[in-house]
């Protein structure tokens, strides 16, 4: 095997491989003999067709397959030899059987960026602290409350009101147009809860069951529905009925009702508190992690593969496709522009692989590896958020390539930890925007 190595760029190389036709010929001859018992042709014994006939009716698929296997089986050998730490699956550009008999292929090959660790010890960060108010309960308990209350129909004239439900007809225009995935029939609009947006539910307040309206609404250009956002829609809604709520009263039973193990609404309140600050914390430690790997990444500057880069927006690319097939949507339907997406990902993508880089760096330096705990913890962890045994979660990872990114998930977890641990944290009190999406 001959191989020539080209530098592209910092982190690419370009590997033009020949393979000589002592080992092409027999990979060819056993792909020739193979495909001979395999099929037929008109005037020909199975497995005595020549050689020359097969080539004119298979040459190609012939060829194809055996190109395959011989960048397969000889690809791992020659970044070996070379001392190359390839870091994805390489790009096979060229490949051909050339007249001598030999067969050559290129490979664009992206490898591990080689860098110093400059500083991860000691990063110095504010940890932002925010305590549960009084009306973050009482909003948990009124939402406890409707869910508790019993549906009634309202009584002839009476008009739609917040905690109300309107079951409606709507259909939704753009420029004129019916907007085909913006229509439903029979659908139950809980005033209030601005699932269809503030907007929306509004302009029903007031109406009766068999009111017709028309209305517009501008959504702004960061509207969570992508079919919507930044659009002027016109809206025909027919109000075909209306339900009242009759909330259960605010006392000692009602928290009862709620768990069985609490005595008192005070017991309540309570149980609500300490849930919702464990939300608060996790997603505050989660803040607090991005603040450390932005600050690791600032003070450990170095390139990444591209074709990494590349791979890891592919990936938010199929999630961000998931979330829409979820909504009955395609990026076609919604309206997104696949270049304008990638862009948009791009630079979260880099910080990605950098941070996955350094942290797989600080665990080879501080000696970090997973303990069989760890894995444990994770698998409970996921069998308590999707209400699993552990055994369905450990078959779960059986069955599926999963396991990798699994293990590499808890890995960087233990480092973070580690960080945590070594960071000089300062306490801050919480922005106004801050608060805003911790609510």
């Amino acid at each position: 095997m001959d191989i020539v190595v080209e530098q592209i760029s910092e982190l690419t190389r370009k590997l033009t491989i020949t393979l000589p036709k002592e080992t092409v010929e027999p990979a060819l001859a056993k792909a020739y003999a193979k495909i001979n018992m395999d099929v037929k042709l008109k005037g020909f014994r199975r497995g005595k067709i020549p050689q020359s006939v097969l080539a004119n009716n298979f040459k190609e698929q012939i060829q194809s397959e055996v190109g395959e296997k011989l960048v397969q089986e000889s690809y791992f050998d020659a970044v070996e030899k070379q001392g190359l730490d390839p870091v994805v699956h390489p790009e096979i550009t060229e490949h051909a059987f050339k007249d001598d008999g030999t067969f050559v292929y290129v490979a664009m090959v992206d490898i591990k960026p080689q860098f110093d660790l400059k500083a991860y010890k000691g990063l110095e960060v504010e940890k932002t602290v925010i305590e549960v108010k009084d009306e973050e309960i009482d909003k948990e308990i009124d939402l406890l409350r409707r869910h508790q209350a019993v549906l009634q129909t309202a009584e002839e004239g009476h008009g739609i009101a917040t905690n109300d439900v309107a079951v409606v007809d709507f259909q939704g225009f753009h420029k004129g147009k019916a907007m085909k995935e913006v229509h439903n029939e029979n659908f139950s609009v809980d005033i209030g809860m601005h699932r269809l947006g503030k907007d929306f539910e509004e302009k029903l307040i007031g109406l009766k069951k068999g009111d017709k309206t028309l209305y517009e609404i501008t959504f702004p250009g960061d509207y969570p529905n992508p079919l919507l956002a930044g659009k002027n829609v016109e809206f025909k809604v027919d109000v075909k009925d209306v339900k009242v709520r009759i909330q259960p009263a605010l006392d000692d039973e009602f928290a009862k009702d709620i768990k069985p193990e609490l005595n008192t609404l005070a017991d309540l309140r309570e149980d609500i508190r300490q849930r919702l600050q464990k939300t608060k914390d996790e997603a505050l430690q989660g803040d607090l992690d991005d603040k450390i790997m932005h600050k690791l990444i600032e003070l450990n500057p170095f390139e990444v593969p591209q074709r990494l880069v590349n791979y890891e927006i592919q990936e938010m690319l199929k999630q961000s496709e998931e979330n829409l097939k979820r909504s009955g949507l395609t990026f076609e339907s919604a309206g997104i522009k696949l270049d304008d997406l990638v862009e948009k990902n791009r630079e979260i993508a880099v910080k990605r692989v950098k941070g996955d880089f350094l942290l797989k760096k600080i665990a080879e330096a501080e000696e970090i590896k997973i303990a069989d705990e760890d894995i444990q913890r994770g698998y409970q962890r996921i069998a308590d958020q999707y209400r699993m045994t552990l055994d369905e979660v450990k078959q779960y990872f059986k069955r599926r390539e999963e396991i990798l990114p699994f293990m590499n998930e808890l890995h960087n977890e233990k480092v973070l930890n580690f960080l945590r641990g070594q960071a000089k944290i300062t306490e801050v009190a919480p922005t106004e925007s801050t608060e805003q999406a911790s609510a």
